[in-house]
């Protein structure tokens, strides 16, 4: 759950600048690509990420070790995303670890 909050929260900031600059600069270069952005039928005209957007994508990135809808699309936003997953699986294998150790 950590993991979740905190990496949604640093993607939060990192895309375009973080929530304040996203507000003021409407075309700048996004960090992620979001499936509303690909699609005018997906979303409506001037959408944009909010926070849950950047919670879901931690969440599914830490479930599926990697991106599942939305792509990073910079190398910041790559590394990131790379060690949210890193973390996660070695997460998964210290409580499997743990967990053998004790039924042995």
């Amino acid at each position: 759950m950590t993991n979740v909050l905190l990496f949604g929260l640093w993607y939060w900031e990192l895309d375009r600048g973080g929530p304040v600059q996203r507000a003021r600069r409407a075309g700048a270069t996004p960090d992620f690509l979001f499936p509303q952005m690909s699609s005018p039928k997906y979303a409506p005209a001037g959408w944009m990420p909010g926070l849950i957007d950047y919670l879901y994508v931690s969440l599914t990135n830490a479930s599926a070790f990697s991106p599942t809808d939305t792509m990073p699309l910079t190398p910041t936003a790559k590394s990131l995303m790379g060690a949210q997953a890193l973390v996660a699986l070695i997460t998964v294998g210290l409580v499997v670890a743990r967990a053998v150790n004790i039924l042995s």
